[in-house]
């Protein structure tokens, strides 16, 4: 599909029925729902669970000019899938820069009837992302001088042998917008916010979940890292969206 500025989003689906778009977080893509099959145990809960690659990510284009960036663009990116799509009736979820980008989506006027804001507090949907985003920043900074077997030496060689784009990455983490708590106060949607126990961003998910108007508290096992692949995620995601 054709994302803002004619850029090529990547999307797969999964599943028929009721419609859930489901993204991905920072430096990732939509195979993070699929490395323990959790897209495919929602799909078979009913749904059809579509999953788009960000640009900068995945199968999607990863151009390197800062102009195709533009404040929100991957906000816009995915309101223009859900246009292409045809949704009227759907779902929205996200994980970490997921949980982000489908905030902003609700901000500029998207209404799914339930939304899943997982791997995420107040504090990173609010604020600058949490300690990943600051460490990207000083890779981003100074790739290719860190000391060997730093924190920021291992995450610049995971992040080459994956293929990551460092450029276009950069780019994508300058487009990410704040949301104000006035704007979290705004959204008027069923949201489950939902996070690892032991990720530092837990420290402010109930304050998130107090600060949206409908929103729902869920802690599962596991950290920032391991949370999405735990059963027990998958299991409250499908038991918030089936709530009549």
């Amino acid at each position: 599909m054709s994302g803002f500025g004619g850029v090529e989003i990547a999307y797969q689906e999964i599943g028929v029925g009721r419609p859930l778009v489901l993204m991905h977080g920072m430096t990732v893509s939509a195979a993070m729902w699929r490395r323990r099959k959790q897209a495919e145990t929602i799909a078979a809960s009913g749904y059809r669970v579509i999953l788009p690659d960000f640009r900068g990510h995945g199968r999607s284009a990863k151009p390197r000019d800062p102009a195709v960036y533009r404040p929100d663009v991957l906000a816009y990116d995915s309101l223009a899938l859900i246009e292409q799509l045809g949704l009227a009736d759907y779902d929205l979820g996200g994980y970490s820069l997921g949980a982000r980008v489908a905030v902003r989506m609700m901000v500029h006027g998207a209404t799914p009837r339930r939304a899943v804001l997982a791997g995420h507090g107040m504090r990173g949907i609010t604020g600058d992302g949490g300690s990943t985003t600051a460490l990207l920043r000083r890779i981003f900074a100074a790739a290719g001088t860190f000391e060997p077997d730093s924190a920021e030496e291992r995450m610049e060689r995971w992040l080459r042998s994956t293929g990551v784009d460092l450029v276009a990455l950069e780019n994508v983490l300058d487009s990410i917008v704040a949301t104000t708590r006035d704007e979290v106060a705004g959204i008027d949607v069923p949201a489950l916010v939902l996070v690892g126990a032991e990720d530092e961003r837990a420290a402010t998910a109930g304050e998130l979940a107090t600060a949206l108007p409908h929103g729902t508290l869920s802690m599962v096992p596991g950290n920032h890292v391991t949370a999405p692949m735990a059963p027990e995620l998958v299991a409250a995601i499908i038991e918030f969206l089936g709530r009549a």
